[in-house]
């Protein structure tokens, strides 16, 4: 699968590249450049790794080439899936964006995503998310796998049976930021924690005027 990017300017220990999806037409892929298993690595937390989520998210304009129109942040979403329900053991960011009745829900219910998690109601596609907001135009200062890790009073067991969701939102102040997600495994109701689902390789909201 040929990169349409790799950027090397960290050295390869601090790399990334972005693939196409094979499935879908607007659904891009982050890969480190380096050997990283997934959510659960510790490398991810170190205070010099690479702020995935952040280049993540420069990366949307590959979304806009594939479409041939310009997109709202709104409704651009990045989402890295659980151990359980992960294609493979090298850690990958999807870049696509949401489905409608998920920005629909975020967007109706914003006033209840607060600076603290909190279970998000109703859920998203049928499942449970706890969910965080995040302000600014990028998640440059922002790290979702740090978010995440700094919540659960063990991370070293805990991430690997958790999915992260960021997606672009702007409040109705106007305020621009984003909507963190995390899911975790349950087995008993089928939930293996694949963030994945709320993302839409369609983009079919690109083609829906707010």
């Amino acid at each position: 699968m040929p990169c349409l990017k790799v950027d090397l300017s960290g050295g390869i220990e601090k790399g990334f590249a972005i693939l196409k999806d094979p499935r879908g037409v607007a659904q891009f892929l982050l890969v480190p450049t380096t050997r990283i298993s997934g959510i659960e690595s510790p490398f991810i937390l170190d205070p010099n790794a690479t702020n995935y989520f952040a280049a993540a998210w420069e990366s949307r304009k590959f979304l806009e080439t594939a479409l041939g129109r310009s997109l709202r942040r709104d409704g651009i979403g990045l989402a890295i899936n659980s151990v359980l329900s992960r294609s493979q053991d090298q850690l990958h960011i999807h870049i696509a964006c949401v489905h409608a009745d998920v920005l629909q829900a975020l967007d109706r219910d914003q006033k209840q995503i607060g600076y603290q998690w909190a279970l998000f109601k109703p859920p998203l596609l049928g499942r449970n998310y706890a969910a965080i907001w995040v302000s600014g135009e990028d998640l440059s200062s922002s790290n979702p796998f740090r978010l995440l890790a700094e919540s659960l009073p063990r991370a070293e067991r805990e991430m690997a049976n958790r999915t992260l969701v960021a997606i672009g939102l702007t409040r109705t102040d106007g305020t621009k930021g984003f909507v963190i997600l995390t899911d975790q495994v349950n087995k008993e109701n089928g939930d293996l924690a694949n963030g994945e689902d709320l993302l839409d390789d369609t983009c079919r909201i690109a083609a829906v005027k707010k």
